[in-house]
């Protein structure tokens, strides 16, 4: 059975479109609500809720963790940046695991992998942290030997492979190739002892491939499924993610 991670940070992109300069994140005009969305979510069959709390706060803000710490009745997983302030917050926090991303402010949404080769000791200070505090680290990584070597070093428990190359290239000439360095990629983090999740621009077409990925754990999927809960709701959204992710028979 692979699990679900539902990205909720959309809904709040959506809410922060229209209510940017409120004081509150709920309530009285204030919507859509993340949190509330998270629940729906949770009711249907989310194994997890990803909630990516970005240094410029485009989206998600504060307040919206602390309430989905208190109304979460799955895993929390913590997207973050490797910064101080970001360490700070979730050791306060304290979710059931965090998720190091690499952050740009130019982009609309986390494109490419962290480099931990290059940042190693940033990385390794946070993963320590981490692990002192009993959450679970994951790195998002693209699928290349070296970052995942230097994640195992490092004694990263899990890693997220990025898999927005793939998802690019899903319909043009690049796929197979792609997808044939994913499947490397999960085999050599299984072979170092990792738990292997994947996300980034997983979709209900591309899902019945990516499901085959060997060893994968956890998917990580949000713009698709608020995307799809528009027209169908969040409910209905996360149950067909899920029978596409493990169909019957």
């Amino acid at each position: 059975m692979i699990l679900l991670g539902v990205n909720i940070d959309h809904c709040a992109t959506v809410r922060q479109a229209r209510y940017r300069g409120y004081d509150s994140t709920v309530g009285g005009p204030v919507e859509p609500d993340p949190v509330f969305l998270a629940t729906l979510a949770e009711r249907a069959g989310a194994d997890g809720i990803t909630i990516h709390l970005r240094e410029d706060r485009r989206h998600i803000q504060e307040r919206d963790v602390w309430r989905l710490r208190e109304a979460a009745q799955t895993r929390i997983n913590l997207e973050m940046a490797c910064t101080p302030a970001m360490t700070e917050f979730a050791l306060k926090v304290r979710p059931e695991s965090v998720c190091l991303v690499p952050e740009s402010r130019e982009e609309i949404s986390t494109e490419g992998g962290l480099d931990v080769v290059g940042q190693r000791e940033r990385v390794r200070a946070v993963c320590e942290a981490m692990r002192a505090a009993g959450i679970t680290v994951s790195l998002f990584i693209d699928a290349d030997s070296a970052q995942i070597d230097a994640a195992a070093e490092l004694r990263a428990p899990w890693i997220e492979l990025h898999t927005g190359a793939w998802a690019n290239a899903y319909h043009g000439a690049g796929r197979a190739e792609e997808f044939s360095r994913l499947c490397a990629g999960a085999r050599q983090a299984h072979a170092a002892g990792l738990v292997v999740n994947a996300g980034h621009g997983i979709n209900y077409v591309n899902v019945a491939e990516i499901r085959t990925l060997p060893h994968v754990h956890e998917l990580n999927i949000g713009h698709s499924i608020i995307s799809r809960a528009l027209t169908t709701g969040i409910e209905e959204a996360v149950r067909e993610m899920k029978a596409r992710m493990n169909p019957a028979g």
